[in-house]
C-alpha cells in the first residue's frame, strides 16, 4: 500500500516551461509516490521555444505539447492559473484567480519577460520570429536593404538567436544574388565566448565564411533610425536595418527576493531561494545569468533531488554544475557545441558539426529529452498506421 496524500511531500511547481516540466517529470522518476505534485501554469500548452529560430529553415512551428497530457505522465495535477504572491512563513501561494494553496516545497520556474532595449531597431519577438524574418528578407529581395546590424543587448540575454537570423540572413541574401553587408555587435569578448575559446573561433570562422562582421566587447544604443553608436569609441555605425534581441527581467514576485532591480530571483548551489525555507527556483527566472533550456533543465534536476531527499528518498541531494549545451543553426552544417560554466568562458568546450539534429533534440533534458523522443516515435507510429 502507498502513502496516503496526507504523507506525501506537497509540492507546488509554479511554472509550464523547460524548468518546470524537468521538475514535475524529475519528481515523478526520483519520488512516485513519496510527493503529491501540483503543476501551476498560466499557459495551457508547452512550447518548445528553442524549436523557433528553427522555423525560417524548416517551415515547421515549434513542437506543442498539452501541458495535461504531461502532467498526466508525471502524475501531477494541472491549475490553469498564475501565481501572483507567496506567503512562504505559511507555506502559500496565492494566484491570479484567487486561490490559496498550501506547499511543503514550492518550485518558481517562472521565466522571464522581455521588452525592447533599443527605441530604433526592431526587437525580435519569438513568437513572431518567422513572420519577421520573412519581412526582413523580402526587404532585402526588394532591394530597399543593403546593411543590416544586429545588436546584443549589454544585460546580455542568451545571444545564440543573434548569430543564427545573421547566418541564415547571410544564406538567404546569397541565394537572392543580393550584396548585404551584416554586422554583430555584442558585448561579448567573443562570439558565443562563453562556450570557451575553441568554440568562439569555430563561430567565427563561420561568421565570417559567411560574411558577417562581428563587433565585440561592444555596448550599443541606437541614438537615430538607422544609426549604431558604439561603446567604447564612440564609434557610429549606419545601417538600413537594426535588428536586436530583447532585454530580459525576472518575475518579481511579491514575497521573493530579487536581485539588481531587474526581478531575478538569488538561490544558492542547490537552487534553493535565499532567504526562503523550502523555496526553490530554476530556469530563466533565477539570477544566474545564462538564460538557456540547457541550464533550466539542469537546474530543476537540482531542484528534484533535493526535494526527494527531503520527502524521504534515499538520493543525495547535488549542488548545480552548470554545462551549457547547444546548436549553432544558420550555416550549411549545424555547428553542436558544449562546455562547463566556470567562469567568463567554458572550461572542457566542444564544438562539433552536428551530424543530426530535430526539433525535438534542441533541448538538452534529462527527463524532457526522454519525454518528447517518446512523443516523437508515438507519432511517426501513428502517422506510419501503426498501434
Amino acid at each position: 500500500m502507498g502513502p496516503t496524500d496526507s504523507e506525501r511531500l506537497r509540492v507546488l511547481v509554479a511554472g509550464g516551461g523547460v524548468a518546470g516540466v524537468e521538475t514535475a517529470l524529475a519528481l515523478h522518476e526520483l519520488a512516485g509516490e513519496k510527493v503529491a505534485v501540483t503543476l501551476l501554469a498560466p499557459e495551457r500548452d508547452f512550447v518548445q521555444r528553442p524549436a523557433r529560430v528553427a522555423e525560417p529553415l524548416t517551415g515547421r512551428p515549434p513542437l506543442r505539447i498539452p501541458l495535461a497530457d504531461i502532467a498526466r505522465h508525471a502524475g501531477a495535477e494541472l491549475l490553469q492559473d498564475q501565481l501572483s504572491r507567496v506567503d512562504a512563513g505559511e507555506r502559500l501561494v496565492h494566484t491570479k484567480a484567487g486561490r490559496r494553496l498550501g506547499y511543503d516545497a514550492l518550485v518558481l520556474a517562472l521565466g522571464t519577460t522581455a521588452h525592447p532595449r533599443f527605441r530604433h531597431a526592431l526587437t525580435i519577438d519569438e513568437t513572431r520570429l518567422n513572420e519577421q524574418f520573412t519581412a526582413l528578407l523580402e526587404d532585402v529581395a526588394d532591394g530597399g536593404v543593403d546593411r543590416i546590424g544586429f545588436l546584443v543587448p549589454s544585460r546580455m540575454p542568451w545571444p545564440l538567436p543573434i548569430y543564427e537570423l545573421a547566418l541564415m540572413t547571410a544564406r538567404r541574401a546569397a541565394e537572392l544574388g543580393k550584396e548585404l553587408t551584416i554586422t554583430v555587435v555584442t558585448p561579448e569578448d567573443a562570439p558565443l565566448g562563453l562556450f570557451g575559446i575553441r568554440t568562439a573561433d569555430a563561430v567565427s570562422g563561420l561568421l565570417a565564411e559567411h560574411g558577417v562582421a562581428c563587433v565585440v566587447s561592444a555596448h550599443a544604443e541606437t541614438p537615430a533610425p538607422g544609426k549604431v553608436a558604439v561603446h567604447p569609441g564612440p564609434r557610429l555605425l549606419t545601417f538600413d536595418r537594426v535588428v536586436a534581441l530583447p532585454e530580459l527581467f525576472g518575475p518579481d514576485v511579491p514575497g521573493v527576493p530579487s536581485e539588481d532591480g531587474h526581478g531575478f530571483i538569488p538561490v544558492d548551489p542547490h537552487c534553493a531561494v535565499r532567504g526562503l525555507e523550502a523555496v526553490y527556483a530554476a530556469g530563466d527566472a533565477t539570477a544566474f545569468p545564462i538564460k538557456h533550456g540547457a541550464i533550466a533543465a539542469q537546474q530543476a534536476e537540482t531542484v528534484a533531488a533535493s526535494i526527494a531527499a527531503r520527502a524521504g528518498v534515499p538520493i543525495e541531494a547535488h549542488e548545480f554544475r552548470p554545462v551549457v549545451d547547444g546548436i549553432l543553426l544558420g550555416a550549411e552544417r549545424p555547428l553542436h557545441m558544449s562546455a562547463h560554466i566556470t567562469g567568463g568562458h567554458g572550461s572542457s568546450p566542444r564544438a562539433d558539426e552536428a551530424t543530426s539534429w530535430s526539433p525535438e533534440t534542441m533541448i538538452s533534458a534529462r527527463y524532457l529529452g526522454a519525454y518528447l523522443q517518446r512523443s516523437r516515435d508515438a507519432r511517426l507510429r501513428r502517422s506510419l498506421g501503426e498501434p
